[in-house]
């Protein structure tokens, strides 16, 4: 038996008796007599490794000790000083391993060293509670949406713990998030899209529209290289993007997801106001960091379409000192970004009957539930159109006669 009694020696020795028999002294007290927990459980993790524990009650270590072979046996055991490192602790860990990029990455570092860490950071993961999380949620002080890619974080987090077996059941169970407000995206008029070229550097104009002829995202259209426009076959193919990080200047990356490389259609305003571009600001070539390998990252010359004053790649923060006052002298509320664009291209699509799938694909989404979440409501029709199905099907209603 693996439970050892520390207080006595397993060893008793015995006397003969007076009849002839032999007699079993009492066990014979040793040097830990009296201190500390008496009873230790000795067993073999499972990547061999020895290890023992301790008890002060003897029922409590034999159970512990059934308990523990089993799990060892079954693959279910989980190490107690795993779950005795701090979540921020094992946070470091985790987004050490992740497979973000840039932008990704410095999100998530940020969520977590301003509103996790401050929170939870010290608690041993293996004691956080569904209460800690709940109360978390309640006072996190974040958008509610912005709240839920947070807790997003966790879940993934705790996701991970359970199958390194760090903790045995993640925590994130039946917590309730704050409800999103669902409002509708802002999508600007046509007059507002060509005022807000209007307002731009000339240099700029030709970007609203590849943003709201094509639905690129700002860093799909500003990592845009010459050889990625066909005018010909009236084609744009969308195969990286420009993207920023702290402390970096912009470089070259994969796009978005894997369905965010694709070809979208050039329509004639957008193609005429490439032409244009082209003409009074040809493309130059710009050394540039690459980064679409990241297994072998390099400096190469892009033959960019967009650059700023110097002949430069665009930077965000640059961007938004020139897009600001276009977008208000457009009537745009303030803090209206690129993004609006977007919204246009696919409710400009979903409007003159484009199928879920099609929008999909032309906004580079993952999937199309993606779509749909984000536009579900651009497709008012759906449900008169469903009421009509039924109509036309089963026609107009009649009482049943009775059968005899």
């Amino acid at each position: 038996m693996a439970v050892d009694d520390l207080w006595y020696s397993s060893k008793r020795d015995s006397v003969v008796g007076a009849d002839g028999k032999k007699k079993m002294l009492p066990p014979t007290p040793t040097r830990r007599h009296g201190r500390g927990k008496r009873w230790r459980v000795r067993y073999v993790d499972d990547t061999g490794k020895p290890r023992e524990r301790l008890f002060e009650q003897k029922p409590d270590a034999v159970r512990f000790d059934q308990g523990v072979h089993t799990d060892v046996d079954r693959g279910l055991y989980i190490d107690p000083a795993d779950g005795r490192q701090t979540v921020e602790a094992y946070a470091e860990t985790w987004r050490a391993a992740q497979l973000h990029r840039g932008s990704t990455y410095e999100l998530v570092e940020r969520t977590f060293r301003r509103h996790i860490t401050p929170v939870l950071g010290e608690i041993p993961i293996g004691r956080v509670r569904s209460s800690h999380l709940q109360s978390w949620a309640k006072n996190v002080d974040l958008a509610p949406s912005t709240a839920r890619i947070a807790y997003s974080y966790l879940v993934a987090l705790f996701g991970t713990a359970v199958r390194d077996r760090v903790i045995a059941t993640s925590p994130c169970v039946g917590v309730t998030l704050p409800a999103v407000d669902k409002a509708g995206h802002l999508i600007p008029t046509p007059d507002q899209i060509r005022a807000i070229a209007a307002n731009l550097p000339p240099r700029y104009r030709a970007l609203v529209y590849v943003g709201a002829g094509c639905g690129l995202r700002h860093g799909e259209a500003l990592g845009l290289e010459r050889r990625h426009v066909d005018f010909l076959r009236r084609e744009i193919h969308v195969e990286q993007q420009l993207t920023v990080t702290s402390g970096r200047s912009p470089f070259i990356a994969p796009v978005k997801t894997k369905t965010s490389r694709r070809i979208v259609e050039l329509p004639k305003p957008t193609a005429d106001a490439l032409a244009w571009h082209l003409r009074e600001h040809p493309a130059v070539l710009v050394e540039v960091p690459d980064e679409l390998d990241r297994r072998s990252p390099k400096v190469r010359s892009a033959e960019l379409l967009f650059t700023n004053t110097q002949s430069r790649p665009i930077h965000r923060a640059s961007w938004s000192h020139d897009w600001q006052p276009a977008a208000r002298a457009a009537g745009l509320p303030e803090r209206t970004g690129f993004h609006c664009l977007r919204h246009y291209f696919a409710t400009l699509l979903i409007h003159a009957g484009a199928s879920v799938k099609t929008v999909q694909l032309a906004l580079g989404h993952s999937t199309p539930i993606v779509t749909l979440n984000e536009y579900v409501g651009q497709w008012p029709d759906q449900i008169d159109r469903t009421r009509t199905l039924v109509e036309d099907s089963l026609g107009a209603f009649r009482v049943p006669e009775a059968v005899a």
